[in-house]
């Protein structure tokens, strides 16, 4: 029905340190949930900041299942804060997602540490230029 009604779906896996009732807490379950699903409109959230939180190798899962990521969320470990303040290497997630030619939205979900606009305008365009650098490695 969502499917034939032009409706897309993404499934969030959510860390159990985050919340440690939930029943899907990693990328790899996710994959295996969209993949068993089998339809178009039906992809994961990949969350970077749950996933390093939940065992990390962040990018080793992105090559492997690019076609089912519907959606990203952006931020950093500890503290949920804007990219650079913590453990991931966002240049390598963002060129990674130009190499890989990911054309869907990224999500900046984080808490910034200085005034909320620049911050946004300056991860924008650390994006946009890590993941053109991505496009012209492929």
């Amino acid at each position: 029905m969502a499917e034939s009604s032009g409706i897309k779906i993404v499934i969030e896996p959510i860390d159990l340190i985050e919340n440690p009732t939930i029943f899907l807490t990693s990328v790899r379950d996710g994959f295996d949930i969209v993949r068993a699903v089998n339809r178009s409109n039906v992809k994961v959230l990949y969350d970077f900041y749950h996933e390093q939180r939940g065992g990390g190798n962040l990018i080793e899962k992105l090559e492997q299942s690019i076609e089912w990521v519907g959606l990203v969320h952006i931020a950093d470990v500890p503290g949920r804060h804007e990219p650079s303040t913590g453990e991931i290497d966002y240049t390598n997630i963002y060129r990674s997602l130009g190499k890989l030619h990911y054309d869907r939205f990224i999500a900046m979900e984080y808490a910034p540490t200085s005034d909320p606009v620049a911050s946004l305008r300056k991860t924008r365009i650390e994006a946009q230029q890590a993941i053109a650098q991505g496009r012209i490695v492929a």
